[in-house]
């Protein structure tokens, strides 16, 4: 939704009668701005209330009405005849647990009814009373645009003279950087670079990336991951690998792609064995792409008081935005999104994975999400149709030539150098292993070779791999059920 079409709407809204309008935004300067905007463009004034100053008209500007500081008193000067226009409390939502507020609130939108104009709210994710839940629009205010950073960053130049050394190019990756911030956040922290050393050049742009790392990390849903390894470093998975770096393009030219009309991609599915690279791939992807990688944990979300696990889910998805471009990695999504609880838990899980699902729609920001899953019977099926990811894949067991590619990756990580011949035997004798269980036949022998002051061998690793039961063997039955889901659901990643 543009800005222009922003006014629209609640134009509409207010000619409509709605006498309570929720501005979805944590900025409640941007929503004042706006709603200057829409006082110019309904030829109607402007108030707003704040607990310290009472209410006052600030378009066109006019004096403050004594005695309104309290919240009580302010709504009572609503309710008068001669009252019209629209009035902006800013903080009420601190005062709604006194009875009196919420029933002369009550009042105060009735008047509109009769009278042009709203009382307007904003906050992000504001939870109103029972009672006043009915009496209400809600309106998403969009997150701020290309053009508004660019004029947040050329208004800064101006007012602070710095010296500016960014040519068009940096520029371009200064706005991509500020993208996700609220532009109060941008505008303090360009401010604060320009002022760390008088000038604005590209060096400033780690510190914009740097900040709103700090900003996720000062929150306790989401985590920074550092992606160890590209996908030169994932064996086998070539379709996966494909249409990957066929979008990795795009990410890095994102102009371009715009002239090509298309889209940030929205993300992949990864479903499969456990232990195939599925987790890995998603670090590679960052590290490919060179976007940060941010993981949401699921257990962090559910917490056991009423609304705060949609607060949860609410405060990672905005945290993800504000980081943005990035890639947002969600492990074993079945335990987050499952609706496995039914009733139990008294529609807990169906409410998130209903306001998860109408992110996956409606997100505007750049966040690329890697979701991975090994029980794919716990998906409901309204996560995993077409459109909510890009694409889903099915990441098998390795075949003999992933295996030996496999044994080469960890066998180099760690300085060993073993004859080609003897690599395709380990590989031969790993059929039905996962990555992670070759990896860790791998480990288990240098623990072997360091008991015994010597050196990793073959026969060493024969010896490893004779003493290990992989899962395909334990839990064959089942892989082979994921397998039969896979075939006509699913791209298969290798």
């Amino acid at each position: 939704m543009s800005s222009q079409d922003l006014l629209t709407e609640l134009d509409l809204l207010v000619r409509s009668r709605y006498g309570l309008i929720i501005l979805e935004t944590p900025e409640e300067e941007r929503a004042e701005a706006i709603l200057r905007e829409l006082s110019l463009r309904l030829s109607t004034p402007l108030h707003i209330w704040t607990a310290p100053r009472g209410l006052r008209r600030v378009a066109p500007p006019g004096p403050a009405i004594a005695g309104t500081e309290d919240v009580g008193k302010a709504l009572e000067q609503i309710d008068l005849p001669t009252a019209e226009g629209l009035y902006f409390f800013r903080g009420l939502d601190q005062w709604l647990g006194d009875p009196l507020v919420r029933e002369r609130l009550k009042d105060a939108i009735r008047h509109f009814t009769r009278s042009l104009g709203a009382i307007v709210l904003a906050g992000d994710g504001l939870v109103l009373p029972p009672e006043l839940q009915g009496e209400g629009a809600r309106v998403k205010v969009p997150v701020p645009q290309e053009a508004e950073y660019r004029e947040l960053l050329r208004r800064v130049v101006r007012d602070l003279s710095p010296r500016m050394d960014l040519v068009p190019d940096e520029v371009d990756r200064m706005l991509a950087a500020l993208r996700g911030l609220t532009l109060s956040e941008a505008q303090r922290i360009l401010t604060r670079v320009v002022l760390d050393d008088g000038r604005l050049d590209a060096s400033d742009i780690d510190d914009v990336v740097a900040a709103k790392r700090e900003a996720v990390r000062s929150g306790d849903l989401l985590e920074y991951c550092t992606g160890d390894a590209g996908l030169d470093e994932v064996a086998g998975l070539d379709a996966l690998k494909s249409w990957l770096q066929k979008r990795r393009a795009l990410i890095a030219d994102p102009k371009r792609a715009e002239r090509y009309g298309l889209p940030f991609p929205k993300g992949i599915l990864l479903l499969g064995v456990p232990g195939c690279g599925k987790s890995l791939c998603a670090k590679a992807v960052a590290r490919e792409w060179e976007l940060p990688l941010l993981r949401l944990d699921p257990g962090r979300l559910y917490n056991k008081f009423v609304g705060e696990t949609e607060r949860n889910l609410r405060r990672a998805i905005a945290s993800a935005e504000h980081a943005a471009p990035v890639v947002l990695w969600v492990d074993e999504i079945e335990k987050a999104f499952s609706t496995d609880s039914g009733a139990e838990d008294g529609g807990l899980s169906t409410r998130v994975l209903g306001s998860f699902l109408s992110w996956l729609q409606d997100r505007e920001q750049q966040v690329f999400l890697v979701a991975t899953a090994n029980e794919v019977q716990r998906l409901p099926p309204e996560l995993i149709r077409k459109g909510r990811f890009d694409e889903v894949f099915f990441v098998d067991l390795p075949g003999p030539e992933q295996r030996r590619a496999i044994f080469e990756i960890h066998l180099r990580r760690r300085k060993v150098t073993l004859p080609a011949t003897d690599v395709a035997d380990l590989a031969e004798r790993t059929e039905g292993f996962s990555g992670a269980e070759i990896e860790q036949v791998i480990v288990a022998g240098q623990y072997t070779a360091f008991a015994a002051d010597g050196a990793l061998s073959t026969v060493i690793l024969q010896t490893e791999i004779g003493a290990t039961r992989p899962l395909s063997a334990t839990m064959d039955s089942r892989f082979a059920e994921l397998r039969q889901w896979a075939k006509g659901r699913a791209v298969m990643a290798g």
